[in-house]
């Protein structure tokens, strides 16, 4: 998880993840200052990012600790790390 997106929780349980009986992929990262991490969003579903701690921008936008949002537009998302952070990102269907 450190430095990455580790995917910990999965509908098929893929890759050693938890299964959930939901169609989701949930992912989980702890990024150091200035480590930048991307997700491809596909057209079909839609993110959420939660910060459990830290600061960091999502495609520019500055997050902190307990923020949340929903992006529903496919395409590259850029995550940096401004601060120490662990966040969780929820990859579910649209």
């Amino acid at each position: 998880r450190t430095g990455t997106l580790g995917l910990v929780g999965s509908r098929d349980g893929r890759e050693g993840s938890l299964t959930i009986h939901q169609d989701v992929d949930l992912y989980s990262s702890l990024l150091k200052k200035g480590d930048k991490v991307t997700f491809d969003l596909r057209g079909d579903r839609q993110v959420w990012v939660q910060v459990a701690s830290g600061a960091l921008t999502l495609n520019g936008q500055q997050l902190y600790a307990g923020d949340g949002v929903a992006v529903t537009d496919s395409g590259t998302l850029a995550i940096e790390a401004t601060g120490d952070s662990e966040f969780l990102l929820f990859d579910l269907a649209a």
